[in-house]
């Protein structure tokens, strides 16, 4: 019988990180050294939204470069770890109130590839990407993610990647490199954040648009945040949540990251 696998919500920042050498790429490589090796990856990513949730069930997923902007060695880099279509197909039966339909389009994109390039430099792992439905609530997309906890059991690590916190629209260029300095509506919507997890009280996180002006300047977009439901989803009752990666990118990203189990 495998052994019942942690969840983790990785935040996973810039593209770039993909290249970095940093206390965040240091904190990715930690965690994988301190959890048993995965079968596959179930990733949750910030940056793959549909109409519809789909899942990736082509044999070898294409590794997406879905940014622009950025040197070209960061284009060169490929991740070629294998697909799963018999999880998909599992996946898709286990969600089949959710009419998840399969998808052979997409691949793995930057939330999912620049971060299991550290973890898992040798993409020896099958993974496959779970999509997030724009139409679904918050709650909707809880509820949705809790019906994957059986997968857990079964040697399967889920993952969610995004940021708690994420403004690109604020971010402060000049201190892009800076892990200790984040704005001060930043640091309280994440210490907040830290305490509704540390009780294991998600109700408040569910309903982040009604926790104030905090929350609204640091979940502008739903997208980035929604991947840290997910995982949270996924907790039992009698599991702790062990925090690493505690840092900032310019002030108005966090890159915390989160181990369930």
């Amino acid at each position: 019988m495998s052994t019942k696998m942690p969840v983790l919500f990785v935040g996973h920042g810039s593209p770039m990180i993909a290249l970095e050498e940093n206390n965040f790429t240091r904190g990715f490589r930690q965690v994988t050294a301190e959890i048993p090796k995965p079968d596959v990856i179930i990733c949750i990513s910030a940056h793959w939204e549909t109409e519809g949730t789909f899942v990736t069930g082509m044999e070898t997923p294409r590794t997406i470069h879905d940014f622009g902007g950025f040197p070209r060695e960061l284009y060169e880099v490929q991740y070629p770890a294998p697909g799963n279509p018999e999880l998909a197909g599992e996946i898709i039966d286990t969600l089949r109130q959710y009419s998840v339909g399969p998808d052979y389009q997409w691949g793995l994109d930057h939330g999912t590839w620049t971060v299991l390039k550290h973890m898992y430099p040798d993409a020896d792992i099958p993974v496959v990407q779970l999509s997030l439905d724009r139409s679904k609530t918050p709650q909707e997309h809880y509820s949705l993610a809790r019906c994957l906890s059986d997968f857990r059991n079964r040697g399967i690590l889920i993952m969610g990647s995004g940021n708690m916190v994420h403004n690109l629209h604020l971010l402060d260029w000049g201190r892009i490199n800076d892990d200790d300095y984040g704005f001060g509506w930043a640091i309280s919507a994440a210490e907040k954040m830290y305490g509704y997890i540390t009780a294991n009280n998600h109700a408040p996180l569910i309903d982040y648009f009604t926790q104030g002006e905090d929350f609204r300047l640091s979940i502008p977009t739903p997208e980035h945040y929604l991947p840290m439901l997910y995982a949270l989803a996924l907790q039992t009752d009698n599991e702790k949540v062990e925090f690493f990666n505690r840092g900032f990118v310019g002030g108005s990203l966090v890159m915390t990251a989160l181990k369930i189990g």
